[in-house]
């Protein structure tokens, strides 16, 4: 296993992640970001890896969040065709895996997404396995409103089996991030094991749960629960890491930080301290 976070491409923070001692970054790839495909070149990209190389960091995975489902058939063909394209960069890169999440039709459950999950990725497994990459379907919910509405279509357990029926393809698993799990009160100790043949990539993000306003705003409501930095919640990383060693995972441990606490002028700070927390279960 390998510590990194996840970061818009730049030099500095290749550099960064070197001073303080990360072995990998995951850096984001889509629309509007540093490395958007649209105006970055192969040779650019040749430059890039060349910065990584020199500051002896690995890109472990490649994020690119897109409308994967969109109900715009149009839309949806060119997210594909951009997708495709990132999965053949992400590969020229080394990278382990590209990162993303399975955006659904908010208008449709699960089940009525699933013809358009299963065309979609079906040519996104066809495509990764052919350019020797994973893709990792990160379990962020991305769901709101009362009564909810669909997010992302992979964000339990129970979502994820119905996912991987529908594509079996190996080349499709999971970026693993216990945060999301944790507030849904699902067990993500259990869910490692399960799922441990499908785990390609790990979010490391921690949960803080205000029960005293849960117990008033009840489980749809919103103030109840935010995100830490590893450490600065509740979440059993010691069990945590022991299930990843136990099934013999040895990817990618990325920090994704959305600790309100640390932002601004102390998020390096808190990617400082989550290094540094994480570090201890990291043989």
């Amino acid at each position: 296993m390998r510590l990194g976070f996840l970061t818009g491409y730049s030099e500095e923070r290749v550099e960064f992640a070197k001073k303080v001692g990360f072995k990998c970054l995951e850096v984001q790839m889509g629309p509007g970001s540093s490395l958007d495909l649209n105006k970055t070149s192969k040779e650019q990209l040749k430059e890039v890896r060349a910065i990584f190389g020199e500051n002896g960091i690995e890109v472990g995975t490649v994020m690119c969040v897109l409308r994967h489902l969109d109900a715009d058939a149009k839309n949806r063909t060119e997210n594909m065709k951009y997708f495709i394209r990132v999965l053949e960069a992400a590969s020229e890169m080394d990278a382990v895996a590209v990162t993303t999440c399975p955006l659904g039709d908010p208008s449709k459950d699960l089940e009525g997404n699933l013809p358009v999950y299963k065309e979609v990725f079906g040519e996104y497994a066809k495509a990764a396995s052919s350019f020797g990459i994973k893709i990792g379907m990160e379990n962020w919910p991305c769901a709101g409103g009362y009564p909810l509405t669909i997010g992302s279509v992979a964000i339990t357990p129970a979502t994820w089996k119905a996912l991987f029926d529908a594509v079996p393809s190996e080349a499709v698993g999971l970026e693993f991030d216990p945060s999301h799990l944790y507030w849904q009160e699902i067990d993500y100790i259990a869910a490692v094991y399960e799922f441990s043949k499908r785990i390609y990539s790990v979010h490391a993000k921690d949960t803080e749960i205000f029960r005293n306003v849960q117990s008033r705003a009840g489980i749809y409501g919103s103030g109840w629960w935010r995100y830490r930095i590893p450490g600065w919640g509740e979440l059993n990383w010691k069990e945590f890491f022991k299930a990843l060693s136990n099934i013999g995972y040895n990817g990618p441990v990325i920090i994704e930080h959305e600790d309100q606490v640390f932002w601004g002028e102390r998020f390096d700070d808190g990617l400082r301290l989550g290094f540094k927390f994480l570090n201890q279960f990291i043989p």
